[in-house]
């Protein structure tokens, strides 16, 4: 890297910093979480967060997206290393997904992320922001049945993300609701522009302070005030070496013996297309989130996490893709460039290394509140108002997009966004596919003339064949068929058809070609059927 480069990547760092210390405290908990319910090792969600930070960070050009360990693939990881039966064989299957990525990456697939419509990119949003909310309430009050950073509806510990809310009431925890409370005044009391302005104050986070506060409070409690002490079930539990040589074999190297198995590529082809598809949906979505507008390479950004689970593979890490939440929780703490995230993954190198010990005092309790704020700023209720106003072509798809993922999961919920969005679209192509003009001359005679679009599709044929059937006996109908470029043969054959009985009503048919040919000459052919017909 030249120095130029050097210099612009460290140009925004007092920002950048501060803000990749925030990701790196939801990252640790999310990390392990996600690794406890993939039925993976602790320290392979460690492993992939510091690679998704330090690699991915490195070879993105994503400004703000931060990847690591999804919740998305915790099914799959889970079930994988069930069939493939051991970790080390399922680790050969993250390296050869990560081969997949890089291949996908160079034949250029990143393109099929910018066919997600944005009502269901904003959707998705919303919805994690609802989800986050509802996920954290059991852990703000000292209920830690569910793993942290689940995001499907139903949950790992056998209830569902509503459950939930009814099981956690028998089991509140005092001190975690009285940390989580004062966190989130912290949080609060940082946003007032008197200290936001303030020349020591704003090189500060308040979601970092309210860390900080949270590690004093569960000394001091344990100290001198055991009855508001929290439990260390519910603080941050990350696996403590004893010495280097213990923190090194925590890492596990991948059993290349299974590479011959078909199996083994069938889980790399899934996890290869189940993360590149969560990953160009994070892209979309962050990339919107920008407050600058930059744009993600999204080719190179499939290049970049192929690289990531190459890597992480062959340490002993779980699968990597861009995630939305703590994308998003590096944006509002007001990362500037990709070294937030860069940074964010030697922190959890460092840290995890050296100081395990002070990482296991943050509560939980505090995260919660800080995931609080990213949840509402993601799903802020002006962000359904203003969907709403643009219409219900936009706002149906953005509603179906988050009851689908707040009632099933991510993958799923966009589905079904996309399917109401094709829906709509498949309904305006299939009103949209002409103009019609209706009069009567003075001897009462009906004309209609029916202008074609430029684009005539076989979705269309249904509306003009209903168009057709319409006329009664004894009109004169006028196919213009000027404006058109292209028709498809289903509605040549539809014209055809009506033609020959029209005869049979008196109906007398009359078809507009445009004499000028398109480039390549298809037009005037095309056109030239529906008079030979």
């Amino acid at each position: 890297m030249g120095p130029d480069r050097k210099k612009a990547l460290f140009a925004s760092i007092k920002q950048d910093l501060p803000a990749s210390i925030v990701v790196f405290f939801i990252a640790v908990p999310l990390c392990l979480g996600i690794a406890l319910a993939s039925g993976a090792p602790l320290f392979a969600g460690i492993i992939a967060g510091i690679v998704g930070g330090i690699v991915v960070g490195s070879v993105s050009n994503s400004a703000l997206g931060v990847s690591g360990p999804a919740a998305g693939l915790t099914v799959i990881v889970l079930s994988s290393i069930t069939t493939l039966g051991s970790f080390q064989a399922f680790l050969t299957a993250v390296v050869l997904a990560g081969v997949f990525q890089i291949l996908l990456g160079f034949l250029r697939a990143g393109i099929l992320g910018y066919y997600f419509p944005t009502a269901v990119i904003k959707g998705m949003l919303s919805a994690i922001g609802i989800i986050i909310i509802i996920k954290q309430i059991p852990h703000a009050i000292g209920y830690d049945a569910d793993y942290e950073g689940d995001l499907t509806f139903l949950q790992a510990d056998g209830e569902n993300t509503f459950s939930e809310l009814i099981k956690m009431i028998d089991s509140v925890t005092p001190g975690a609701i009285v940390i989580c409370l004062l966190a989130m005044a912290i949080m609060f009391v940082w946003e007032i522009d008197g200290i936001k302005k303030n020349r020591i104050l704003k090189l500060l986070q308040g979601p970092l302070v309210a860390v900080i506060v949270g590690i004093i409070y569960q000394l001091t409690t344990s100290a001198y005030f055991p009855g508001l002490s929290i439990g260390e079930s519910h603080l941050v539990n990350v696996p403590v070496a004893r010495d280097i040589t213990d923190f090194f074999g925590q890492f596990t190297l991948p059993d290349f013996s299974y590479v011959g198995k078909s199996v083994t590529w069938v889980t790399a082809l899934t996890i290869a297309i189940v993360a590149s598809v969560e990953t160009l949906l994070s892209v979309e979505a962050t990339d919107k989130l920008d407050p600058h507008g930059r744009s993600t390479n999204n080719n190179r950004e499939l290049i970049a996490q192929g690289t990531g689970n190459m890597i992480s593979g062959l340490i002993g890490g779980l699968p990597i893709t861009q995630v939305i939440l703590r994308s998003s929780a590096n944006i509002q703490s007001g990362g500037q460039t990709k070294l937030s995230s860069i940074l964010h993954g030697f922190l959890l190198l460092v840290c995890v290394a050296t100081i395990p010990f002070v990482l296991n005092l943050v509560p939980l309790a505090v995260l919660a509140a800080i995931l609080f704020m990213v949840g509402y700023k993601l799903a802020k209720p002006a962000t359904f108002v203003e969907m709403y106003r643009l219409g219900w072509s936009q706002f149906l798809p953005f509603i179906a997009t988050i009851v689908g993922v707040v009632f099933t999961d991510l993958l799923k919920g966009i589905g079904m966004g996309m399917a109401v969005a094709v829906v709509i679209l498949l309904r305006k192509s299939f009103k949209n596919s002409h103009v019609l003009d209706v009069h009567e001359s003075k001897n009462g005679d009906k004309h209609v003339k029916i202008i074609l679009a430029e684009e005539v599709y076989f979705l269309n044929k249904g509306s003009i064949a209903n168009e057709l059937n319409k006329l009664p006996d004894g009109s004169t109908v006028t196919i213009d068929a000027s404006r058109s470029v292209s028709i498809d043969h289903d509605v040549r054959e539809v014209i055809s058809d009506f033609r020959k009985t029209a005869k049979t009503k008196n109906i007398r048919v009359n078809i507009i070609l445009d004499p000028i040919e398109n480039s390549n000459g298809n037009s005037r052919s095309v056109k030239t059927d529906l008079i030979n017909a």
